[in-house]
């Protein structure tokens, strides 16, 4: 089911060099007090590291490329999860001959540069609960 958000406010900037991507975005939205909204980002990463959800034995695999890559399109959202701000966010990454990585963004994910857009929106709340077929924390609302 989809339900119907307004977007009521975006934050624009600069992630700091170093810091883990993954934990930045979520830091900045447990600070914002975030609790439905959209992220965006591009730049480049020092290694990274990612997840791939094997959908027969229902758990996450995690893999690492452990060199500089460039951020082609990250894209993720915003909801709760156990009451607090979760980022749920997918990544391409391309390397210097071209070839591209993907996957889900865990922690681990040192930043070279990056840029980000946050679209925060006003709806109503969504947090995740494991759902049975998949296994996988899935969105359900709160009202």
């Amino acid at each position: 089911m989809m339900y119907p958000v307004k977007p009521v406010r975006t934050l624009m900037g600069r992630l700091d060099h170093d810091a883990d991507l993954l934990e930045a975005l979520t830091h900045i939205c447990r600070e914002e007090r975030i609790q439905l909204g959209r992220i965006e980002a591009l730049g480049a990463v020092k290694k990274a590291a990612l997840g791939y959800y094997d959908q027969e034995k229902k758990l996450y695999r995690s893999f690492e490329i452990d060199r500089q890559l460039e951020i082609l399109n990250l894209v993720g959202n915003i909801s709760l999860k156990e009451g607090e701000p979760f980022v749920h966010a997918h990544v391409t990454l391309g390397d210097d001959e071209g070839r591209s990585y993907g996957g889900h963004l865990i922690a681990g994910t040192p930043i070279f540069a990056c840029e980000a857009i946050i679209q925060v929106y006003e709806g109503p709340a969504l947090r995740r609960e494991v759902e049975p077929v998949t296994g996988l924390p899935l969105w359900v609302t709160l009202n």
